[in-house]
């Protein structure tokens, strides 16, 4: 199919390209001619597994174009919104501002039949407001939500082999449309639900908001381990064998960040706020404040590790993107840290694998060193906060002689503790002895 996708940010970049990869006619197009620029090089502006692979395929292949000009949607059978929804300033709701202004902007290039397809992030009673507007102005074009599922990190494979697929429409073609755009996937089992336009966006925000509270809960346990001499590892691996419960998402340390997950939790309580139903997602307001509550935790160990102040103390702080396989700094809890410590008067030295050059965008303060090594060399503490590989694979015994003080805190509490404990370091666990 002929398609058009609006807005090349992350989520935009990607299904742009696996679109185009999975056989579609695929341009994308965006107001950012540096981000157009890079991606029509086959460049992605961003770190993303996979991505650079098939972006370089399905550019030269002549399946995939890109533009800054909106006028080259024309004759797409296929529009997908895929602009980004951002925490409005001084709230802590969604702005809508980008999705508005694009949706507007591609009505006069609709042709007969056409499909727009919201893929952004919004609150529910979005995508009917649109329908509403797209019935007066372009009664020829049709309106559905798809909402996206990414992973950072996964985002390729989350997009060619989706999990499930959730369409929310006004009618049978659009799911139709819909089913021929993503035929390899349904052809290989994917799940398919097809529902009305509220349910698909709260599908989105309700399953985020699960997820937030789900790390939150064992983030909370650790709170109560730490105060009773519990392990919330063990407590973890003991309750995730509940079929009920699963063990996915209890991982205990420093807590959630990124573009998505802390927003839209926030955006999806502004919105009950309005809908007079505020007291129903209450609990998301403690879900944030549990999971803001473990970065300081993690800085008041550093201080409590060092002897009561980190003031021109040396510490190496391992990450600073908001999770591993991805450049992604946005509300990053470990880039938090890092500047929490700096403020404290600590001389802080940052690494990760793909994530320094964004990080200095937003933090030139801090000193950052590309090696592992550099970073650690002459540490009084380290503290690891992004779980890249490479960290959780570092040998204790080989890294000791490089730190001047063998201290760490596992703000991930992805390391082996009696391993690191029996090479000499003091071992420093969220919610574990």
């Amino acid at each position: 199919m002929k398609i058009s996708v609006i807005g090349c940010g992350y989520l935009g970049a990607v299904h742009a390209s696996a679109m185009a990869e999975l056989g579609h006619d695929v341009v994308g197009i965006d107001v950012d001619e540096r981000k157009i620029g890079e991606l029509a090089a086959g460049r992605p502006p961003f770190f993303e597994p996979g991505l650079p692979e098939i972006l370089t395929s399905a550019t030269a292949s002549g399946r995939l174009r890109f533009s800054t000009d909106m006028a080259d949607a024309a004759g797409a059978e296929v529009h997908f919104l895929a602009v980004g929804t951002p925490q409005a300033a001084g709230t802590h709701a969604a702005d809508l501002t980008y999705v508005d202004a694009a949706f507007e902007e591609l009505i006069p290039y609709l042709g007969d039949g056409a499909l727009v397809v919201g893929k952004s992030t919004v609150p529910v009673g979005t995508a009917s407001r649109l329908a509403e507007r797209l019935a007066e102005v372009a009664p020829h074009a049709s309106l559905a939500w798809n909402p996206e599922f990414l992973r950072e990190g996964f985002a390729v494979k989350d997009t060619i082999e989706p999990d499930r697929l959730v369409y929310g429409v006004a009618d049978d073609a659009a799911a139709s449309t819909l089913d021929e755009i993503y035929r390899a996937a349904l052809d290989a089992g994917t799940p398919r639900i097809v529902t009305d336009y509220a349910t698909a966006e709260l599908v989105k925000v309700s399953a985020n908001a699960f997820l937030a509270t789900k790390i939150s809960f064992i983030n909370a346990m650790a709170e109560i381990a730490e105060a009773t001499g519990a392990d919330v590892t063990q407590l973890a691996d003991a309750i995730g064998h509940d079929a009920r419960i699963g063990r996915r998402f209890l991982n205990a340390g420093v807590g959630f960040g990124g573009g998505c997950l802390p927003k839209d939790i926030r955006a999806f309580s502004a919105r009950a706020e309005e809908l007079g139903r505020g007291e129903s997602v209450a609990f998301l307001k403690e879900v944030d404040a549990i999971n803001l509550r473990r970065r300081q935790r993690v800085v008041d160990l550093a201080v409590e590790a060092l002897g009561g102040s980190v003031n021109e103390r040396r510490v190496a702080v391992l990450g600073v993107t908001f999770k591993p396989d991805s450049d992604d700094v946005r509300d990053s809890p470990a880039l938090d840290v890092a500047v929490q410590l700096k403020g404290l008067g600590a001389d802080v030295v940052a690494t990760d694998p793909e994530g320094i050059e964004n990080a200095r965008l937003r933090h030139p303060q801090l000193a950052y060193e590309a090696s592992t090594e550099e970073a650690l060399r002459g540490a009084d503490l380290v503290v690891l906060v992004t779980e890249w590989g490479e960290y959780r694979e570092l040998d204790p015994a080989a890294v000791a002689g490089l730190v001047a003080n063998p201290a760490v805190i596992d703000g991930r509490n992805v390391l082996d503790p009696t391993g690191w404990r029996a090479a000499g370091w003091t071992y420093h666990g969220l919610g574990r002895p």
